[in-house]
């Protein structure tokens, strides 16, 4: 395990209970990210291969959103305090630690990834590596949503995240990163920031051919 992910591990486990309140009901207020993620799970659906990854899934709140659309949905984080948490949360629901450049599912096998401002620690060089991955674990028409934190600039840009720090993405860049990794983006949802950073809420849905 890399030095940051160590960090970040130990900053996710610090603030279990604090980020648990603060952004289970997030969705509630956050209608653009909300209706992605039922749009995810309504293609997900049509593919009829319901088995999906929330991956970062933190305290597990959108990977029981993605059981109550009808998706046979997991959740797997690099945090065992968050996976500890989830599972109490959602008894019924199977949550397991991991890190996301090295899933424990087998090749292939999944509909679909949903990747909720999950990738936003990962440093830019060892994206491609964590984006491959994505791409192994899904079947051909699986799908990926990615949300991060964009910036209209041409460069990602670190900042210094509340939990640990962070980077966010120009749209384009992203979506590159995602062609180079096999995925055709098709769609991608920008807006207003729903924070005081002022970054570009983003999100991209890719397919894999």
């Amino acid at each position: 395990m890399s030095t940051h992910q160590e960090e970040t591990k130990a900053a996710y486990d610090g603030v279990v209970d604090l980020y648990a309140s603060m952004f289970s009901g997030q969705l509630e207020a956050r209608p653009f990210a909300r209706n992605m993620i039922g749009t995810f799970a309504e293609l997900v659906r049509g593919t009829g291969n319901l088995r999906v990854a929330d991956v970062g899934c933190g305290p597990g709140h959108l990977t029981a959103m993605l059981h109550d659309s009808g998706l046979d949905a997991f959740g797997l984080d690099l945090s065992p305090a968050m996976v500890d948490h989830a599972r109490r949360a959602h008894p019924a629901l199977r949550f397991d630690e991991a890190r996301m450049e090295a899933l424990p599912v087998e090749d292939g096998a999944l509909g679909g990834v949903l990747a909720h401002y999950s990738m936003i620690h990962t440093p830019p060089v060892e994206l491609p590596a964590l984006l491959a991955e994505q791409v192994r674990v899904l079947a051909p028409g699986g799908l990926l949503l990615v949300s991060l934190f964009g910036t209209e600039g041409p460069e990602p840009v670190r900042f210094d995240h509340k939990v640990t720090p962070a980077y966010s993405w120009p749209a384009d860049r992203f979506a590159e990163l995602l062609g180079r990794a096999g995925l055709v983006t098709f769609a991608r949802l920008l807006h207003d920031p729903a924070t005081e950073r002022g970054f570009l809420d983003t999100h991209l849905l890719a397919r894999r051919p």
